[in-house]
């Protein structure tokens, strides 16, 4: 903790002042922060702190205080220190099912001239993890040193890879209490975590992507437009230029769910062999809202037309094979799409009990589903089985019938395909008619909250 200046208040009382909703000030929002990283504060006082938030919330200074102290905690990368002059790129997304965005998106910026390094995480719950999905190639290994990723962002421009412990340690040490004591869904907690890491990153820009539905960490829009405009509102007042989109979580935004799957989809996508069309749009607009905020590109007209030209000319997927040779992985890897990765021995269609249209689908569900089948994690550090999963899930609006499936199921034995082919068929509303709901809701800049880019002392 830095000198202040001020004398030192016991915990006990700043706690007590924040469960009564008074305004901390930075310097005692810092030694909180601090007291969390280094063990001054024990479990039951961070689990105080966390709870006075829950209850009493925080004003937008209190949650840039606490994100900015959060991120000094660790190490803050200097990626101009270390050599590289282009415009370092950053995107995150709050999760879903189906949501293999990065694995394309982060090449497809590298090859428009950025330096992206994406610090990513694993799967818990019904969500997917980033890591998860390129681990499913045989030899990738994801969590390396800042030295390696250096290393791999002069050979390919972009780095898909874990967030070291060295990077906003207070924020591991909270969560993991936040997860014990039923104060995850805090806005203030959520912002100043997501935004610590990130700050610690030093990218020059950050895309959000920010999920509302039945897959979605917030359910409702009300609540994902909330905690978009917190997220905007703390990163520019933290010297970050961020903006974020809501975005459709309601069925899973790629036809595949697992991560062997999702992976060879990527691949297929990013060799032009096919372009889910929903899939490919939200990755096509969160990248041009990027390139923009950072000043590459003049408008998003421009930005899409670079980003379909790096796919088109098959420069994105050299960056991504460069990539996965560079931490590990084989050398001919864009020929998986078709090969190479895990195959689950059990693979047939799930057919629903009726004609119809896909009306909706509880996408958590789903989501469970896989992991029911393996592909997830109950707990963390737990194994998973990167071979099962759904593939072909049926979007909302579209006809199914005794022929065309609701999804292909793949499955590590008989009675594991039996439990999920039930779980699928209870997962999905078929209706005679059928509204597919719109992909963005709304996107959200600087302009767009109060004070945004004011300045933080």
């Amino acid at each position: 903790m830095g000198e202040t200046g001020e004398a030192a208040v016991l915990p006990q009382e700043l706690l007590r002042r924040k469960r009564l909703g008074e305004v901390l000030t930075a310097a005692e929002i810092d030694s909180i922060a601090s007291g969390i990283a280094d063990g001054r504060l024990d479990d039951a006082q961070v689990g105080a702190f966390a709870m006075a938030v829950c209850v009493s919330g925080m004003n937008a200074a209190e949650v840039t205080a606490l994100t900015v102290a959060m991120r000094d905690t660790g190490q803050v990368i200097d990626w101009r220190a270390m050599g590289f002059d282009a415009p370092v790129l950053d995107k995150h997304s709050t999760g879903g099912i189906g949501d293999v965005v990065t694995l394309m998106l982060g090449p497809m910026l590298a090859a428009c001239g950025a330096c992206v390094p994406l610090l990513s995480g694993r799967g818990l719950g019904h969500t997917g993890g980033t890591l998860d999905k390129l681990e499913a190639i045989p030899g990738y290994c994801g969590v390396v040193s800042i030295e390696r990723i250096c290393a791999v962002l002069r050979t390919a421009g972009v780095a898909i890879v874990g967030a070291g412990g060295e990077l906003a340690p207070a924020d591991r040490r909270l969560y993991s209490i936040r997860d014990v004591t039923g104060t995850v869904d805090s806005i203030a907690l959520i912002t100043a975590s997501i935004l610590s890491k990130k700050l610690a990153a030093n990218a020059d820009a950050l895309i959000l992507d920010i999920k509302t539905g039945s897959g979605a960490f917030m359910p409702s829009l009300a609540a994902a437009n909330e905690l978009a405009r917190s997220l905007v509102k703390v990163a520019n007042r933290a010297g970050l230029p961020t903006r974020a989109l809501t975005t459709d979580m309601s069925q899973s935004l790629a036809p595949a769910v697992g991560n062997a799957l999702e992976t060879r989809l990527a691949l297929r996508y990013l060799r032009n062999d096919e372009r889910p069309q929903r899939l490919h749009e939200l990755t096509l607009r969160l990248g041009s809202e990027l390139l923009h905020l950072a000043g590459m590109v003049a408008d998003l007209a421009e930005g899409e037309a670079r980003l379909l030209h790096a796919l088109d000319t098959g420069e994105a997927a050299e960056r991504f094979a460069r990539m996965v040779a560079a931490l590990g992985g084989p050398n001919d890897v864009l020929a998986f799409a078709n090969k190479g990765l895990p195959t689950a021995p059990v693979i047939g269609p799930v057919f629903a009990e009726r004609p119809g249209l896909v009306a909706g689908m509880d996408a958590r569900a789903l989501g469970l589903a896989v992991v029911a089948l393996g592909g997830g994690r109950t707990r963390p550090g737990a194994p998973i089985d990167p071979s099962v999963g759904l593939d072909q899930v049926a979007e909302i609006g579209t006809p199914v019938d005794g022929e065309r499936p609701l999804a292909i199921i793949h499955a590590a034995n008989a009675d594991s395909f039996a439990r999920a082919a039930a779980q699928v068929r209870a997962a999905f509303l078929l209706d005679n008619h059928a509204t597919p709901p719109p992909l963005i809701h709304q996107c959200i800049g600087a302009e767009d909250v109060e004070d945004a880019c004011a300045a933080h002392s």
